[in-house]
């Protein structure tokens, strides 16, 4: 039987990373049949403004992308994008799920709505934040996560002005950009860019810092077959989707 969870996920950038992940449960559960379907959604602009993410988050935009979803039978849908749920406030983002999830007739969440759902199940409290974003849009998701409960002790702002600029960062980068958030307080690291490439170096970037590292497709997924109600255990995709963190 094949569980499918539908991704709307908004313009290009990394959108890739889905069929990483899904190849990746695969390989470990090979019993499952899982699909991670992406389905765009229009975006007027993906500069890393508040007002350029509100709009990319509008409900007419995630309409359209629930209407061509129905195709794949999902059984539950995920808007896959952090900055256009969080600068909502949390509030905001659980009313945007839920217009997403009566539009679908299935259960719904978003990327950061994942993140406060991952740090809940991982019990972390207190987490470093390594954001593509300018400072003033990444500040977004320290309220939001101060308002889920969970306490923000470094946040390290990249000012990467655009989505797509995002999306071309490599490895290298990526590892870079976390050594400068990076504090002993914290009990992981979260990178909150669906348009940044993150899924081939979960676990390296784990054993790395020693922490758990939450990067914004991973948890959009691992949010997305939660809510089918189905377990997967993928080391691969580091400790939230292994057996032992539950």
């Amino acid at each position: 039987m094949t569980t499918a969870v539908a991704m709307l996920y908004p313009g290009h950038a990394a959108e890739d990373d889905y069929e990483l992940i899904e190849a990746a449960i695969g390989a470990a559960e090979p019993a499952l049949d899982v699909r991670l379907p992406v389905l765009i959604t229009a975006v007027d602009s993906d500069d890393h403004t508040i007002e350029a993410m509100a709009a990319v988050g509008e409900q007419d935009r995630l309409a359209d992308g629930v209407r061509r979803a129905h195709d794949f039978h999902p059984s539950a849908v995920m808007w896959a994008c952090t900055s256009g749920s969080f600068v909502y406030g949390f509030d905001g983002a659980r009313r945007q799920a839920a217009d997403v999830a009566r539009r679908a007739g299935r259960p719904a969440s978003s990327t950061s709505l994942a993140f406060a759902e991952a740090c809940r199940h991982l019990g972390l409290s207190r987490i470093a934040i390594a954001a593509t974003y300018p400072e003033p849009l990444a500040t977004r998701f320290t309220g939001f996560l101060a308002d889920a409960g969970v306490e923000v002790v470094a946040l390290r702002a990249n000012d990467i002005g655009t989505a797509t600029e995002a999306g071309t960062f490599d490895g290298d980068g990526l590892f870079e950009m976390l050594t400068r958030a990076d504090c002993e307080s914290a009990q992981a690291i979260l990178v909150p860019d669906t348009a940044l490439h993150t899924a081939m170096w979960i676990t390296d970037l784990e054993a790395r810092f020693g922490k758990p590292v939450l990067t914004a497709n991973q948890v959009t997924a691992w949010e997305g077959l939660r809510l089918t109600g189905l377990t997967v255990d993928v080391p691969r995709l580091g400790s939230l989707f292994t057996y032992a963190a539950g």
